[in-house]
């Protein structure tokens, strides 16, 4: 066994299935022991930004490590913010970049793709990582890479390999299994029983699940504690998603002001609200209402527990979740008088496209059809996609990076071997559809849906008077056969319901509809959110709301 083939066998052993990456001279022999040693597959895509959505992506979907893999410099510095990306969103993505080998740089000369010194990358990357290691000794590699696989899984986050090219075929023994951390099992009770004594002590107690719960692979496990709690379940902005592989009735996604009424009311009037997973970032609270106490909410997130200025330090959610479990009956609760969003049938006309006739669209087409999981990329696509029915769904919706939606929905197919649906708008798939060339080479076929207003449309919601904010009409739909796919250009509802139908119907290649809207069409829910964040940052509309 040589040092790549230790690092592709640990990988795997940590639940790794895949590596998505570009080749690159500084890590080609890398990708010589990956092809041939065929421990895990390689999907090479166009552009390092969509490799580290596309990693990132199966390992959201999977609850389980993503792999990327590039060279040195120009390939590693392309894909930081895909890589911030995931580190801010908790999703655990190894890097692995080559690098130039451990005396090349001895005759003095500054070699390409460096751009301070040698170890200016390793500095940048300590930024979006948790962990950061250089493979530079094959006797020292094994407990280096088992170290940062087990900081990945543990922080739910990225960790940086370096590895230089010259060390990749030097024997190596095999990486040794991970020895769980200590933990004091008597304090994760303790915390435990505490939560449960609050909740039990509430009159209208909520949960609200985060990105944690997938993440850590614990959906099943947080429906069952909600069911024997009897706790009504919504999930955060950024959990969109969380919990619809399982039986669990989610009441709807918390975005405040810009949400559901009903949904809002459920929380801004709990007298307990156990945010379990959940990153308290702006995207999941900054349209709360200055009522919500967010200080007496129990909060479960990073390893920590906090409630009522007390804090439980490391208490990892996964425990923290059993032990709930274990101190709880089950079967003895149920939840009541739950109901499910009705969705009014889909107008089918020739009437031009809004964005809630497409979400109307795609309902109905996933009953006829079957539900497909979701890839979402940033602006009205992914408030649109707030009116599609609980599915499972990926958004980066804190972190906000365009170009996210189509690489995702490879990731998901990489992963699952599920087709999976893309929503985008024109201005994000600009930046990474055309990496939906790359489908026939590996067997992908997703549905996608560009929303196109000729325009970046989320950000001319917010300063409509500029028009920067303008694009052109690249026509998408009929680019789409030149990449090896079907394209469909709609705008009409008609055509629309017909276009997702066909596209539902047919497999084999990627299905791309092209939906023309109107410059200023925007979905209700972004409407909303536009008014709350303009609230927000106005002084003179906050003193108006407030002496009404």
């Amino acid at each position: 066994m040589n040092v790549g083939e230790s690092l592709l066998s640990a990988l795997k052993a940590a639940g790794a299935r895949e590596i998505f990456g570009i080749p690159g001279d500084f890590v080609l022999p890398f990708f010589e022991v990956i092809e041939q040693s065929a421990i895990l597959p390689l999907y090479t895509l166009s552009h390092e930004p969509a490799v580290g959505f596309a990693a990132d992506a199966a390992a959201r979907i999977g609850s389980r490590l993503g792999v990327a893999a590039v060279t040195y410099g120009a390939g590693a510095l392309n894909m930081v913010n895909a890589v911030a990306l995931a580190y801010a969103e908790k999703s655990p993505l190894i890097v692995i970049s080559g690098a130039p080998g451990k005396h090349e740089s001895a005759a003095g000369l500054s070699l390409h793709h460096q751009v301070r010194t040698l170890d200016s990358q390793m500095r940048i990357y300590a930024e979006i990582t948790c962990e950061q290691i250089r493979i530079d000794d094959a006797a020292r590699a094994p407990q280096q890479i088992a170290h940062a696989l087990q900081r990945a899984l543990a922080c739910s986050q990225p960790v940086y390999i370096e590895l230089p090219r010259d060390m990749v075929k030097l024997p190596c023994v095999g990486v040794p299994d991970h020895v769980a951390d200590e933990v004091d099992r008597g304090a994760i009770h303790a915390c435990a029983g505490e939560i449960l004594s609050s909740l039990a002590a509430a009159e209208h107690p909520v949960l609200m699940v985060g990105v944690e719960v997938r993440r850590f692979g614990l959906e099943a496990e947080v429906a069952e504690l909600a069911a024997r709690l009897a706790l009504p379940v919504v999930t955060s902005f950024l959990g969109r998603g969380v919990l619809a592989g399982t039986d669990a009735l989610v009441r709807g996604t918390y975005l405040g002001s810009a949400g559901r009424t009903d949904v809002s009311a459920l929380v801004e009037n709990s007298d307990q609200l156990f945010l379990l997973g959940v990153i308290r970032s702006d995207t999941n609270f900054g349209t709360a209402p200055p009522s919500l106490d967010l200080k007496r909410a129990i909060h479960v997130i990073d390893g920590h527990v906090t409630h009522d200025d007390q804090t439980w330090p490391a208490i990892p959610i996964v425990l923290l979740v059993r032990a709930l479990l274990a101190q709880t009956i089950k079967g003895c609760a149920a939840i009541k008088g739950v109901t499910r969003v009705e969705h009014s049938p889909v107008s089918v006309d020739n009437a031009v496209i809004t964005p809630i006739d497409i979400s109307s669209a795609i309902n109905q087409a996933m009953l006829r059809h079957g539900k497909l999981p979701i890839a979402s990329d940033i602006g009205d696509c992914l408030f649109t996609a707030m009116e599609i029915d609980h599915s499972v769904f990926l958004s980066n919706s804190y972190y906000a990076s365009m170009g996210f939606g189509v690489p995702a929905g490879l990731g998901i197919q990489a992963a699952t071997g599920s087709r999976a649906l893309v929503l985008v708008g024109d201005g994000a798939f600009q930046m990474t559809g055309w990496e939906l060339g790359n489908c026939f080479r590996h067997g992908w076929d997703p549905i996608v849906v560009v929303l196109n207003n000729s325009g970046w449309g989320m950000l001319r919601a917010f300063q409509p008077q500029s028009s920067f904010n303008d694009l052109g009409d690249w026509h998408f739909a009929d680019i789409a056969t030149s990449l090896g796919g079907n394209g469909q250009r709609v705008t009409t509802r008609h055509e629309l319901r017909d276009a997702i139908d066909m596209a539902f119907s047919r497999r084999g290649k990627f299905e791309l509809i092209e939906v023309l809207m109107e410059r200023d069409a925007l979905s209700p829910t972004l409407r909303r959110f536009v008014s709350a964040v303009k609230r927000l940052h106005n002084p003179a509309d906050r003193l108006v709301n407030a002496s009404a």
